[in-house]
């Protein structure tokens, strides 16, 4: 044994170290630094679904649905794209293509395990909420990793689907019903993908061109790849402050004042990349594009709990 050679003692620390590094490898497997973001937006969803009257433990199993399938996903995802990530400066030291995890078929059942968890979790919720969980894993995994990622510079497009999903699926979870509301705040969500994912392909352009992933700043110059950006981040800051003007009885002034703020200053920063593109200043608003993304949500997780 391993562990043998050492005292007691020492034996229990070692093992307990071992634990907490295997633990540590299986849950970056998972890719948290995606899922954290989306399942507050399943949250966000959740409580703008909600109305006046909030069902704390309700809204909590909601997320965890969203954070089980999200990392399910992912898992999967890593799994099918190890041999892609072995090619990429950025990816290569993942998990599976590093050697972390072996054989590397443990990623996949852990994806499914967690992936069906999320799926039945939202079943119990109701069936909206089950058929948006579907979406958002189907859309990610089989329309964008497996179909279009390296097959068309339209596959961020595609694929963005999935990334407002779990807005989705907070909203229904909580009202059981489709409404405007709920489209416009899944659709800020959507546009967010296309603006925070093209930025990181620009900045990571030959990484993505050595994998042979077609993503839009690898097949057009650079210009318009950061005007196609600056484009899609001004979409995104129209719908954030629209949502105020669907329903303004529930998003109210803290909300309006709070996606204005924000929504001016990735203005600011979308229309300077559009008359003086570079990718320093991409990179920037890629920076930024998350945090309005949470204030967004925000925003209304805060005016929900002061009502």
């Amino acid at each position: 044994m391993i562990f043998s050679i050492f005292p007691a003692d020492g034996v229990a620390t070692l093992k307990a170290a071992y634990i907490i590094n295997r633990v540590r490898v299986y849950y970056s497997v998972t890719k948290p630094r995606v899922w954290y973001l989306l399942a507050y937006t399943a949250f966000g969803g959740y409580i703008a679904g909600s109305g006046a009257a909030i069902d704390w433990v309700k809204a909590l199993i909601a997320t965890l649905s969203v954070v089980f399938a999200s990392a399910g996903s992912e898992a999967i995802a890593n799994f099918i794209e190890k041999d892609i990530d072995a090619l990429m400066e950025r990816t290569k030291n993942r998990p599976l293509p590093s050697g972390k995890i072996k054989p590397e078929w443990k990623a996949l059942i852990l994806g499914f395990i967690l992936t069906g968890l999320g799926a039945y979790i939202a079943y119990s919720i109701n069936l909206l909420a089950l058929i948006f969980i579907l979406i958002g894993v189907l859309d990610y995994l089989v329309i964008y990793i497996m179909l279009s990622k390296k097959k068309t510079p339209l596959n961020i497009i595609l694929g963005s689907v999935a990334g407002g999903a779990p807005t989705m699926v907070g909203y229904v979870s909580a009202s059981n019903q489709i409404t405007l509301d709920s489209i416009i705040l899944t659709g800020v969500v959507v546009l967010w993908i296309p603006s925070h994912i093209w930025s990181l392909a620009l900045r990571y352009r030959e990484d993505y061109m050595r994998a042979g992933i077609p993503m839009l700043p690898v097949v057009i110059s650079e210009d318009k790849a950061i005007r196609c950006i600056s484009s899609t981040a001004i979409l995104l800051t129209i719908f954030s402050i629209s949502v105020y003007f669907i329903n303004s009885l529930k998003y109210g002034y803290i909300y309006l004042a709070s996606a204005t703020i924000s929504g001016l200053i990735l203005l600011y920063l979308a229309l300077k990349l559009i008359y003086a593109p570079s990718k320093k200043l991409a990179w920037k608003m890629f920076k930024y594009t998350s945090p309005h993304l949470a204030v967004i949500f925000t925003a209304i997780i805060i005016e929900s709990i002061l009502a």
